[in-house]
């Protein structure tokens, strides 16, 4: 087992997982996936809905987003039952904003899907002056949990719950520094570091957080995937002037495969509602429900503590 489990087209699939008939339903069930206006996000909402939750929040920057993507979720679930909950995970005012709108109008949140991202994205900083990929991949996410924690804690107490957290990671996480994460560049714009490190370090610290989610809150069901090599814009922003590393790019894809945006979205959905003994708390899986390899400092508890310790510093 590696790091890069996952990486290419070979779906394992060890648990048999199939799309059309492994859902349970869905009844009752209160969702939030982030980013669903687009690729594995909106393919996540489109699956779920097919298994009548009560509710789907698709989270996203605009409603523009929204209206573009449910013209196409309702055009094969015509009854899909998904609200807009607008948030820019670059502003921690317009997270706290989306937290604050959910805690308001519901008493239940059953799953949390931390799928939205950047990748490859030019040097910059979020509102509150993070590094872009770790402000938004990280950090964003990090707080929204944080915010939604307690109504998720209170589901976890209802009979017969069983809530999760699914945060979107990567294979990606081989790409973070040998240190695992350096505090005194988060709050930087990037410049002088490869977007692939930050990246890599952005997903790195998804992992660790699955983890310490786990590990604080043992009664909700937290775990990190790795989607594959996906079929997606995720990469248009880092490839998009051509020369090497757009060539680049199409022969690594060649060469590996691209899973397509609908079998891109199966570990996620996978790990949002196969059976809850299955799933290991705070693991992180490859294609499909495979249990893969972290990188040592992504098992390291000294650093899982002093991200915590650190955000938690940084929230408040």
């Amino acid at each position: 087992m590696s790091p890069l489990d996952g990486m290419g087209n070979g779906i394992k699939n060890p648990t048999g997982f199939d799309i059309d008939k492994s859902i349970p339903p869905l009844d009752g069930k209160i969702i939030i996936v982030t980013g669903g206006n687009a690729g594995i996000g909106k393919e996540t909402i489109l699956q779920l809905s097919k298994h009548n939750p009560q509710k789907i929040y698709l989270a996203a920057r605009s409603k523009a987003k929204y209206d573009a993507a449910m013209e196409d979720v309702r055009s094969k679930v015509s009854d899909a039952k998904v609200d807009f909950l607008e948030m820019d995970l670059t502003s921690f005012a317009s997270i706290k904003t989306a937290a604050e709108q959910v805690i308001a109008d519901n008493d239940r949140l059953d799953i949390l899907v931390n799928n939205a991202g950047i990748m490859g994205a030019p040097a910059g900083t979020t509102k509150e002056g993070y590094e872009s990929h770790i402000g938004v991949n990280h950090m964003g996410h990090a707080l929204f949990t944080r915010l939604l924690l307690p109504l998720l804690l209170k589901t976890a107490e209802q009979p017969n719950s069983d809530v999760r957290i699914v945060t979107v990671s990567s294979a990606g996480q081989m790409l973070a520094p040998s240190k695992g994460i350096i505090f005194e560049n988060i709050k930087s714009d990037g410049k002088g570091t490869h977007p692939f490190v930050l990246y890599g370090t952005s997903k790195l610290a998804n992992i660790i957080h699955a983890r310490q989610i786990a590990k604080r809150y043992p009664q909700i069901l937290a775990v990190s995937i790795h989607p594959g090599r996906v079929q997606t814009t995720l990469l248009d922003e880092y490839t998009k002037g051509g020369g090497f590393m757009a060539r680049f790019q199409q022969v690594y894809d060649w060469a590996i495969g691209v899973l397509s945006v609908e079998k891109g979205a199966w570990s996620q959905i996978w790990a949002a509602t196969w059976k809850r003994e299955d799933v290991k708390n705070g693991a992180y899986y490859t294609p499909v429900g495979a249990e893969g390899k972290i990188v040592p400092k992504g098992m390291d508890d000294a650093l899982a503590d002093q991200l915590w310790d650190w955000q938690e510093k940084e929230f408040k």
